[in-house]
């Protein structure tokens, strides 16, 4: 596998749906996240009075905790928390989706967007099943230990 990059980072966590959010006196939470081209940022919409709102009302740093086998990523990505008021950016991010957590949808004035911006991240990808499972045999059959994929801190 070549070298992490972070090209491949967002190209991977494009395909996480959520992980785990936390941040200075919030404990993690289950997150969904999403992402826009060229933002070098994940988003997401959560009620006002939320801990993660007022959390991001204050500017805090936080992690989200990416583990998705499916996307062959795991990550643990540091970055602070920022409420955004661009009705643009909402409306690009709004889905279905977020829609059921609000009475009145898009509408509703209990939405915030918050955005988590990135500084650094370590990050593991993995090469996948097939990959892990020669990996392991070959490590059993001899010395070696498995490569099951590449490891890098990534700073943004």
């Amino acid at each position: 596998m070549p070298k992490t990059t972070t090209k491949e980072f967002w190209n991977r966590v494009g395909n996480v749906t959520a992980g785990m959010l936390s941040g200075t006196d919030m404990t993690p939470r289950p997150m969904a996240h999403q992402m826009r081209d060229a933002d070098n940022a994940l988003w997401f919409i959560t009620a006002k009075q939320t801990d993660v709102a007022l959390a991001a009302a204050k500017g805090v740093q936080a992690q989200h905790t990416l583990a998705c086998a499916h996307a062959q990523v795991y990550a643990a990505i540091d970055g602070t928390l920022s409420i955004e008021t661009s009705k643009e950016i909402l409306d690009d991010l709004w889905s279905p989706m977020a829609a059921v957590w609000f009475e009145d949808g898009r509408e509703d004035d209990d939405i915030c967007l918050v955005r988590f911006t990135p500084s650094h991240a370590e990050v593991w990808l993995t090469d996948g099943g097939a990959k892990a499972m020669f990996e392991f045999a070959k490590a059993a059959l001899g010395d070696d230990t498995p490569d099951l994929g590449d490891h890098a801190v990534l700073q943004f």
